[in-house]
């Protein structure tokens, strides 16, 4: 894997700033260091562009839609504004739509609940439980987990082609749901090479965005998907927003996805007693309530902040520590990195390993209670996958699929260590040491099992 030359150029590529950037933590064995922030993939620091933005915002903070006020009309416009940047973030198509919702997961279920009658939906079991697990009012096929991008492609296809439902004469509508970047191992998949199988088999797709739009640009348009779901709290804007954008047909003739002030038009009593609803055909047909204003200003400014930094130069930077962290971690030969597509797959930062004699809970417990570094262990709300990398079922699993397990006892999950733009090259160097360090050296704390995870000792 080659290190691009302008990535190695830190006046050029300079992390941007982030919130909690100088924030400090104690260490088990005394004293403290700066916080390494190394678990992007869960949630990402915010940018201090957004929160500086947000903050600017606060005091004219007003209802959406709802008044006829100076601040009211401020904060409307301020909210369909953000709508308008999101959609040339993700170079929208003209007729396409931007619903905000809370994060991915509540994006994907919201298309889920408007999904045609007998709508059939593709999935590989290697997705994140957000895009595998909302179909369960449609016909779904989990697709195994493939080895090559290739691969994935005519699994596919071939999934598409033996298709059983037939409605007079044809097929009924389907879909496709597949992630841009894993959230276990930060490889890309081919969204082009998939989105093009699916419209040539009469399916449409959607993509999950949520660990792609924070590394690399999107675009609806280039890409050729029908949806593309992100959430904000990975985007550099962690304030419960997110975003569902794409064609508007499947949104406009389902039910409203919460029933309410702002999804409706206009409302009547009938004589019988009871009501007649008009529901509006835009994007607030599924934006009932009062919206998350701040959060959908959040996103369009970290939208703006990661556009204007541009992506180029991100990436460039990006590749330059996922290399440092996987040459380091290629050094210790107890660390076995997980991969679908093998060593030279592209990818984001998100790299998931386990260390041989080591319980991951322990060494992730041992890299933040003696070093300052936080990092994810479990299965990552992805465990099909997770237990396909391993080649086991893990049992005794906790909250979100960290297994009970002790220290020294085998690895039934994972490590994983992401990172993104607001990443100093001082934290992948801490980490990369410390793994080092735990493997040769052994813990300088005594750890113990409570609640299912290991924690240091008093």
């Amino acid at each position: 894997m080659s290190v691009s030359t302008a990535a190695t150029d830190q006046t050029v590529c300079a992390p941007l700033p982030v919130l909690g950037r100088d924030v400090t933590v104690p260490l088990v064995t005394g004293g403290e260091v700066t916080y390494a922030a190394l678990d992007y993939a869960a949630s990402a620091p915010a940018l201090q562009r957004v929160w500086d933005d947000v903050a600017a915002y606060a005091p004219y903070y007003g209802s959406v839609h709802r008044g006829a006020g100076y601040l009211s009309q401020l904060s409307t416009d301020l909210f369909e504004n953000a709508r308008a940047t999101v959609a040339e973030f993700l170079d929208c198509r003209a007729d396409d739509q931007v619903v905000f919702t809370r994060a991915t997961t509540d994006s994907l279920n919201l298309l889920a609940r408007a999904l045609p009658a007998g709508c059939e939906v593709f999935v590989f079991e290697t997705e994140h439980h957000a895009s595998l697990l909302p179909w369960k009012d449609a016909r779904v096929t989990y697709l195994d987990a493939p080895r090559t991008p290739q691969q994935a492609v005519r699994t596919l296809e071939e999934a598409l082609a033996a298709r059983t439902v037939p409605i007079e004469g044809g097929h009924g509508p389907a879909l496709v749901c597949v992630t841009g970047a894993s959230n276990v191992t930060g490889e890309l998949w081919p969204v082009r090479e998939l989105a093009a199988a699916a419209h040539a088999h009469g399916a449409r797709i959607v993509l999950d965005a949520a660990q792609l739009a924070p590394h690399h640009p999107v675009s609806v348009r280039d890409l050729d998907v029908d949806w593309v779901a992100f959430s904000g709290h990975k985007l550099y804007a962690p304030f419960g927003a997110g975003v569902l954008a794409g064609r508007a047909d499947w949104l406009r003739e389902a039910d409203p996805y919460l029933a309410g002030g702002g999804a409706s038009r206009r409302v009547t009593r009938r004589e019988d007693g009871g009501v007649d609803v008009e529901w509006h055909e835009s994007a607030a047909r599924h934006e009932a309530g009062s919206p998350n204003v701040i959060g959908a200003y959040s996103i369009a400014s970290a939208c703006k902040a990661l556009t204007e930094a541009g992506f180029d130069t991100l990436v460039a930077r990006e590749r330059y520590l996922i290399e440092k962290v996987r040459t380091g971690l290629a050094e210790v030969p107890a660390v076995r990195v997980l991969s679908l597509f093998g060593d030279d797959a592209p990818r984001v930062g998100v790299i998931s390993f386990v260390v041989e004699g080591w319980n991951s809970s322990h060494f992730a417990a041992a890299l933040s209670a003696e070093y300052g570094i936080g990092v994810r262990d479990g299965l990552f709300c992805a465990h099909p996958l997770v237990r396909t990398l391993l080649g086991g079922a893990p049992e005794n699993q906790g909250e979100c699929g960290a297994p009970e397990a002790a220290p020294g006892e085998k690895s039934l999950n994972a490590i994983r260590v992401s990172f993104g733009a607001g990443t100093p090259d001082e934290h992948v160097d801490r980490f990369v040491t410390a793994v080092r360090e735990l493997v040769t050296e052994g813990a300088r704390w005594t750890y113990r099992t409570q609640d299912g995870r290991c924690v240091p000792a008093v």
